[in-house]
C-alpha cells in the first residue's frame, strides 16, 4: 500500500473489519474495562478522537499546512517502516496522553459505533480530495512521532486501527487466560 487511492481502498477495508469486530461485542461487554486497560468502547472512543484532527487538517488548504508545520525534507518512509517506528515509541513508553478517550459515559454501543464510522468516513472524503503528489510534500505533527507527512500520518492511522483490535484481542485473551481471583 502506498497511493493515495489504495490508501482509500484500506481505509475501507479497515473500516469494514473494524465495525465488524468492534459490532460483534455485546454492549456489556463492550463497556466494561479490561482488567485495568480501556473497555472496547473506550478504544474506539479513541480512536475516533485521534482521526478527527487528521481530518480537520486535510481540510485546510494545503499552503496553511505550510505554514504551519513547514514542508518535509525527506522522503516518505513506507508503511512497514512507520509501523515499526510507532512500536518502538509505544514499547518506550508512549501514551495516548491528550487523545485519551474522555471521561464523558456514552453508553449507547450503536452511538459510539457511529462515531468511529462518521470519522472514518470523514477522513475518506478529506484525503479524496488532495492530488497524489501533495501527500508527501506537506506534513503534520504527531504527539510521538514527530513531523510526519501526509502520506506517514495515513499510514499512522491506519495502523493505529488494527494495533486497537490487535490490543484488545491480546488483552481478552489474557484476561482469559488468568484466573479469576
Amino acid at each position: 500500500m502506498h497511493t493515495r487511492d489504495e490508501i482509500l481502498e484500506a481505509l475501507d477495508r479497515m473500516q469494514s473489519e473494524s465495525a465488524a469486530y468492534w459490532s460483534a461485542f455485546s454492549a456489556e461487554e463492550f463497556f466494561a474495562k479490561i482488567g485495568t486497560a480501556w473497555s472496547p468502547a473506550e478504544n474506539v472512543r479513541h480512536l475516533a478522537k485521534s482521526i478527527r484532527p487528521v481530518t480537520k487538517a486535510l481540510r485546510l488548504p494545503r499552503f496553511v499546512l505550510l505554514l504551519m508545520f513547514g514542508a518535509p525534507r525527506r522522503d516518505s518512509i513506507s508503511y512497514e517502516a512507520l509501523r515499526e517506528r510507532y512500536r518502538g515509541k509505544l514499547a518506550a513508553g508512549g501514551e495516548a496522553g491528550r487523545f485519551a478517550p474522555s471521561s464523558q459515559a456514552v453508553l449507547d454501543r450503536e452511538a459510539v459505533l457511529a462515531l468511529q464510522t462518521s470519522a472514518n468516513g470523514e477522513l475518506r472524503a478529506a484525503i479524496a480530495r488532495w492530488p497524489e503528489a501533495a501527500l508527501d510534500r506537506r506534513q503534520l505533527p504527531h504527539p510521538l512521532l514527530g513531523k510526519l507527512t501526509v502520506r506517514e500520518m495515513l499510514f499512522f492511522t491506519l495502523y493505529h486501527q488494527q494495533h486497537h483490535i490487535d490490543v484488545v484481542k491480546r488483552r481478552l485473551a489474557e484476561a482469559a487466560a488468568t484466573p479469576a481471583g
